[in-house]
């Protein structure tokens, strides 16, 4: 799994510094982190709606495909601030065998 990740953080990359006419991603960098973020809540909202047409039709295809969107769009956001998905993937690790409770409270202090 995290190969595909590895390279989307590679294309991602190479993309950044891409012409904005020709990159979609590129375009995202151009505008800047706030058209960015616009993508990742536009995108959240889109993930959102598919989960709750899921529940009811009892299809995940929209669902799985606007989830994709959502980590594609967080990867760039990610991407705009120079963070690698690795740090992401080690935060998820150490949370792991955590309790959520207990890391949401380890968090209030």
């Amino acid at each position: 799994m995290s190969d595909i990740l590895q390279a989307l953080q590679v294309v991602l990359a190479e993309r950044k510094a891409a012409d904005p006419d020709t990159s979609y991603v590129a375009s995202l960098h151009a505008k800047g982190l706030n058209k960015i973020l616009e993508k990742v809540g536009e995108e959240t909202t889109e993930t959102i709606l598919a989960a709750k047409d899921a529940e009811l039709s009892g299809s995940t295809k929209e669902v799985i495909a606007e989830t994709a969107d959502l980590w594609f769009h967080c990867l760039v956001m990610l991407s705009q601030l120079d963070i690698e998905h690795t740090a992401v993937l080690a935060e998820l690790e150490r949370r792991f065998d955590l309790s959520g409770l207990v890391e949401k409270a380890n968090r209030a202090k």
